[in-house]
């Protein structure tokens, strides 16, 4: 199967869009929908995709959301049942019911019609009884596929609500970035610079593993790098360019005058 996910994946970056590495996250969120979509009739459809902040799970969402044609939404901490519900629609093309009920129905009737997934990013704003109960509604309406991310203590935070724990059908944890993401990820934010092999070891396991820290760095290091005329990265050039060491999430210590 993993064969499979990876020529499906790879296939549909050679024509996707422009700038998005084929991360392990990636991978794992693609084969999480396939997996949900996949399953026997009779099994639920929900899988809770989690992980730190900065694990790329945004990232490979919205663009697994294109490869597959799901409709992705993100939801606000200021957002209220109503307008979830609009910003579904409006996802979906479907001008709005007057009422929250209708437009429930609205969203129901597309998933089950269409086929197509549902993603919701940010779930961790819909974590309260009456929000969770909504999405449940959803699903419980359409029997689609609804794929949630949110933060690492999401599957946790769920618990609280049993009637939505019970109907996941998979917990999808994100994964660190690897030295083999880093390479990946430096043909999109240093493409110019060739960094070696232990540099982009060194800088994952600086950032323990943080996607969006790993782009931060690489971004940096091929800006530096090109500054000072130069094309290929090895570890005796670190302190050169970054004599600050990497960008870890280390607060910067106070300064003294």
């Amino acid at each position: 199967m993993m064969r499979d996910l990876e020529s499906n994946v790879n296939s549909a970056a050679t024509s996707g869009a422009v700038g998005v590495a084929q991360v392990t996250n990636v991978a794992v969120c693609y084969e999480a929908i396939e997996r949900i979509q996949s399953r026997h009739p009779s099994l639920p459809g929900i899988g809770v995709f989690y992980g730190r902040s900065g694990d790329g799970k945004s990232v490979a969402a919205s663009y697994i959301a294109n490869r597959t044609r799901a409709y992705y939404v993100q939801a606000t901490s200021v957002g209220t049942k109503k307008s979830f519900l609009q910003s579904v629609l409006r996802e979906m093309t479907i001008p709005a019911a007057k009422t929250a009920s209708e437009m429930l129905g609205q969203i129901a009737e597309e998933l089950a019609k269409s086929g197509r997934p549902l993603i919701i990013d940010e779930f961790d704003h819909l974590a309260t009884g009456p929000k969770v109960e909504m999405v449940r509604d959803i699903y419980e309406s359409s029997q689609g596929t609804i794929l949630v991310i949110g933060e690492e203590l999401l599957p946790k935070k769920l618990e609280r609500w049993e009637r939505f724990h019970g109907r996941v059908h998979s917990w999808v944890p994100a994964q660190p970035a690897t030295a083999n993401d880093a390479a990946l990820l430096a043909a999109v934010y240093a493409p110019k610079v060739a960094i070696d092999e232990q540099v982009l070891e060194q800088l994952v396991g600086a950032v323990r593993g943080s996607t969006r820290r790993t782009c931060t760095n690489l971004e940096m290091l091929g800006q530096r790098a090109l500054e000072c005329g130069m094309r290929s990265v090895t570890m005796a050039d670190i302190d050169q360019l970054l004599p600050r060491g990497f960008i870890t999430g280390v607060s910067p210590k106070p300064r003294s005058f």
